[in-house]
């Protein structure tokens, strides 16, 4: 089965005008690409070992080499590689200034993208000036301006940026210049965060991965020849790399964890209306059924936490967003291992899991009962349904939006655009009554769900991120792993397991040969898995909780992360 063979509910047309693109917005790029280049300040700038395909093509680790060839110095490496939630602690005591720590996260945000291109926009110079205004606030005042006094923090680019292009990757919104900041940007400036990078994501926003016709591709911090993810493709980058302390990605199917478990880092995709996307670039714009969510990304536990609960309790979204419910953050300990039962899903029915899943799954449950936690068999509920459910709500607008997002500049269409404009029914425009009736589908997923983790007494559910380490750049087709936890609205974390991809022990079993495959997608999926193309790849997975209960979902990662014994500081 080919990948165009899937092609079937939309036939493209009148998207794509390459001589008005050519003519009218194709200058527009190139200026916009420029920018980006002046953005690397050769101050920051480090001499690469070659090319960075030669690179990929050898499976070149950029996070290792960072290290082994001390590209930065002994301070920045200290400051880069302590946790946010210490780093704010520093901060407001004055044992860094934020000047101090800005540069070094600049030294290697500006590494990481030269490795990865994971930024849109870089304005270190901007975001100097802004630690030196809290510096001298912290100077007069004796005392931080917020809560993420001096915190380095990256952004995905589709959220509304004061006075700077945001475009949300497509062309024709180029010339979109917002006059302010859409409301979660202004909350974490007004909570003391620093700005400095806007990063990449892919063309129509709805891709695991991150191609567009501003940078292109994204590359894995741990395999260059690997994609980050997506949609928050750059955010995966950065953070995998260490060149920001926290985070901030979109998710509606996947969009944060993807990334996360691809590229090496800690994601959450919170319950609904919890944050705010409100003010920023997306084809799904008024679509109720399954929301879109805005959640951090770091590399460890405790800084989503800090970023969630200074977010929510400092913050306070509902007061600039309408949308936002008034639901404080709780504080929840760190539950013993032996007061958890987690149910595992090892095949969510429709795609099964590559080698290095499977045995990460293995590994992983056997550290948690040898530490006491209770763990059962999940068995999925009808995740089929969910999964062509939620694809038709994606779409459920004929993709008039999108149609008309991309179609204004004639951009070409990226081969994983027309994946997603192909979900679902593709161009067919649902009416009122059907869209309700896919709402009463999700509202029953939900309730079937709930059921079951009330009735069985289970805290968690505990599943592969994607069936597969992170693929091949554009080789990424198969959402149902996360894209189900979209459709119930779960808060789901996803986490590492300081597992990664073994060529040598990871290889399909002798029943492989015979398996039967149970649909076109899962034997496309599985026909990309070669042991040695993934060598090193980081193994992560998500953990699920009941909806409006994310405090306990970080809590128990916690414990997860610390039984595992998982430090993304001290990798190398």
């Amino acid at each position: 089965m080919s990948f165009e063979s899937f092609l079937t509910t939309d036939d493209f047309s009148g998207y794509e005008d390459p001589e008005k693109y050519k003519r009218d917005w194709l200058p527009k790029v190139e200026k916009y690409r420029q920018d980006l280049e002046d953005g690397l300040l050769s101050e920051y700038t480090a001499e690469l070992p070659a090319s960075i395909d030669v690179l990929a093509s050898k499976g070149f680790n950029p996070l290792k080499y960072l290290y082994d060839a001390k590209l930065l110095t002994e301070e920045e490496f200290k400051i880069t590689d302590t946790p946010a939630s210490e780093l704010v602690e520093k901060l407001a005591k004055g044992e860094l200034t934020a000047v101090q720590t800005l540069k070094a996260f600049a030294h290697r945000a500006i590494i990481s993208h030269q490795f990865t291109n994971c930024a849109l926009q870089l304005f270190v110079t901007e975001g100097l000036e802004r630690a030196q205004y809290l510096d001298d606030y912290y100077k007069e005042h004796g005392k931080p301006i917020g809560p993420l006094h001096g915190i380095p923090i990256s952004l995905k680019e589709q959220m509304d940026y004061k006075d700077k292009i945001t475009h949300g990757s497509y062309v024709s919104k180029i010339i979109n210049i917002p006059g302010k900041h859409g409301v979660t940007t202004q909350i974490l400036e007004n909570l003391g965060a620093v700005f400095y990078v806007r990063t990449n994501q892919p063309q129509t926003l709805m891709h695991l991965d991150s191609n567009n016709n501003f940078i292109g591709l994204s590359k894995n911090p741990f395999h260059l020849g690997l994609s980050s993810g997506g949609s928050s493709s750059g955010e995966g980058s950065i953070v995998g790399f260490g060149g920001s302390a926290i985070g901030v990605g979109s998710d509606i199917g996947g969009s944060i964890r993807a990334p996360a478990a691809y590229s090496g880092c800690h994601g959450l995709r919170p319950t609904t209306r919890r944050i705010s996307t409100n003010g920023g670039i997306s084809g799904g714009a008024g679509q109720e059924s399954v929301p879109a969510v805005a959640g951090p990304m770091g590399r460890s536990i405790e800084d989503l936490e800090l970023w969630m609960k200074t977010y929510i309790n400092d913050g306070k979204p509902w007061e600039l967003d309408q949308w936002c419910i008034p639901l404080a953050w709780r504080d929840v300990p760190k539950p013993k291992p032996t007061d958890l039962t987690i149910a595992v899903m090892y095949d969510d029915g429709l795609v099964k899991t590559t080698p290095p899943i499977a045995r990460g799954l293995k590994e992983t449950v056997a550290k948690l009962e040898a530490a006491g936690v209770k763990v059962i068999t999940f068995e999925p509920i009808k995740t089929k349904l969910a999964y062509d459910t939620v694809h038709k709500m994606y779409a459920c607008d004929g993709n008039y939006k999108q149609r008309e997002l991309l179609s204004a500049s004639g951009e070409p269409l990226a081969k994983l655009t027309k994946w997603s404009l192909s979900y679902g029914d593709g161009a067919k425009s649902y009416s009122v009554a059907e869209n309700r009736k896919l709402n009463i589908i999700r509202d029953s997923l939900r309730q079937e769900y709930t059921d079951y983790l009330i009735d069985n007494k289970v805290d968690f559910i505990l599943s592969p991120t994607y069936n597969n380490v992170a693929p091949k750049p554009e080789q990424v087709y198969n959402w149902s792993y996360t894209s189900l936890f979209n459709i119930l609205d779960l808060p789901t974390l996803t986490f590492q397991t300081g597992l990664f991809q073994d060529p040598t022990k990871d290889v399909w079993d002798e029943s492989h040969a015979s398996y039967t495959y149970r649909n076109e997608l899962e034997k496309l999926e599985c026909s990309t898995y070669d042991p040695e193309a993934f060598a090193g790849a980081p193994i992560g997975f998500q953990l699920s909780g009941r909806r409006y209960f994310d405090e306990e979902v970080i809590a128990a990662g916690k414990t997860i992360v610390e039984i595992l014994d998982v430090n993304l500081f001290n990798l190398f």
